[in-house]
């Protein structure tokens, strides 16, 4: 008779337990280091490409269409990557955060992040969380099968876990938010979830210590989300409530459309390559090109993200007309679709923007106070889009800072009635039918 699987609490009291711990701490440290440079090479190539480079030619019209050319560049990249490279770039974003299962392997992660760096850094509107927690896992597991190579496979998938701790947490800002992203998209509960949790949370810990650490030597920021000097919030009102309740029930309409108009086009994509990639990003620079011409505003409110440019929204809330703000909203939301079926990176910071772009049009069509407009489109977004609510709250609350907690009642609404109604509507949603690395 085969032996039975050890159960949770007797791998919590083992001694192989203990020493998983302490190399999930370690492994946490060259995972954070990878993270830190990762991210700010990302912002370094955006800067770039799209401000230092364009600056070198005096004609402004070149300048107004520059955003061709990266994206084109990135969509061959890209195309390239996810059809000629092992791993296909990672997975599609249209088929959300994924978590768990095995432990990717070491030939894989090429073309993770070549597809990464060419999408996130050449302007497609997708984040970095997705690779991150990819690049993470599998070079926590890769160190792993370079000290032990006999590791049990149950070890391998938690040293990979614990790694993508490491790396997503030094993004979210917090080792509690990238956990409870973790857990969530992972669907784990009871005592498993606290085998998987500790060196997990050990790792983001230490990794975030570090991501600390390398702000003070070199200087370069750590990347936070949290955007200073918001306007003082008291507490919610009977109205800002009310508002909670309509976007919650709004936006998983909104995010139903994104999804649809995705889907629908990867349908009519009968060989997906680098052509098709690259058709897929010269729309998108016409969407950001368009924009700017029709508004006299940044083609950085339309490309990226959103990651970098939602302090920027809500520093010139006040200079956005409402048709700009509802011009971002839909030429946003189709470059956004687009990015989530041809690129490569995570749907999670592009949902923010839209939701706090939702909030900024609130606050100018009917008076709502700007944080908690922003609160509750960021909320009911992240929820509907990610479909997980406990993890928009914690993004929403760490993003508007000390505002954040006050706002928490109406964020918890929002969010929560967003999630309740898009699993109503997710099963008139398929994903996409697209491979991705295993």
């Amino acid at each position: 008779m085969a032996d039975k699987a050890p159960k949770p609490h007797e791998i919590l009291r083992s001694k192989d337990y203990g020493s998983l711990l302490v190399i999930s701490a370690i492994f946490g440290i060259p995972v954070a280091i990878f993270s830190y440079f990762f991210l700010y090479i990302i912002d370094e190539i955006q800067k770039y490409v799209y401000t230092t480079l364009p600056g070198h030619f005096g004609s402004s019209t070149l300048q107004t269409w520059w955003p061709v050319v990266p994206l084109l560049i990135s969509g061959i990249i890209v195309g390239w990557a996810t059809t000629r490279l092992p791993g296909k770039g990672g997975e599609v974003p249209i088929n959300g955060l994924h978590t768990g299962g095995k432990p990717l392997k070491s030939k894989f992660l090429w073309s993770i992040g070549i597809a990464a760096v060419a999408s996130i850094g050449l302007g497609a509107v997708v984040g970095p969380e997705a690779p991150l927690i990819a690049l993470g896992g599998g070079l926590a597991y890769a160190m792993l099968k370079l000290v032990k190579s006999n590791a049990p496979e149950q070890a391998g998938s938690l040293i990979s876990a614990s790694g993508s701790f490491a790396s997503v947490s030094t993004l979210l800002g917090s080792p509690l938010t990238g956990a409870f992203l973790l857990m969530e998209a992972a669907g784990l509960g009871g005592l498993m979830m606290e085998v998987a949790l500790l060196p997990g949370l050990l790792a983001a810990g230490v990794g975030y210590l570090i991501f600390i650490g390398l702000d003070s030597l070199t200087g370069l920021g750590t990347f936070s989300l949290t955007i200073p000097n918001l306007p003082y919030y008291h507490s919610p009102t009977i109205g800002q409530i009310i508002w909670a309740i309509i976007i919650g029930i709004l936006a998983p309409i909104l995010v139903f459309i994104i999804r649809k108009v995705a889907v629908t086009v990867n349908a009519q994509i009968k060989r997906p390559g680098i052509i098709t990639t690259a058709i897929l990003g010269l729309i998108i620079a016409l969407l950001a090109i368009s924009f700017s011409l029709i508004t006299n505003q940044s083609h950085a409110y339309i490309l990226f993200s959103g990651q970098n440019q939602l302090s920027v929204l809500l520093t010139n809330a006040g200079s956005l007309s409402i048709g700009a703000l509802i011009l971002i909203i839909i030429f946003k939301g189709i470059a956004y679709s687009l990015s989530l079926i041809g690129f490569r990176g995570g749907p999670t910071f592009p949902a923010m923007f839209l939701g706090a772009v939702i909030g900024v049009l609130l606050s100018h069509i009917f008076g709502l106070t700007l944080v908690a407009g922003v609160a509750i489109g960021i909320g009911a977004m992240t929820a509907s889009m990610l479909r997980l609510p406990l993890t928009a709250v914690l993004l929403t609350t760490i993003f508007l800072g000390s505002d954040g907690v006050k706002l928490m009642p109406i964020t918890i609404l929002a969010a929560v009635i967003a999630y309740v109604g898009t699993q109503r509507i997710a099963g008139k949603m398929p994903l996409t039918s697209q491979d991705s690395p295993s």
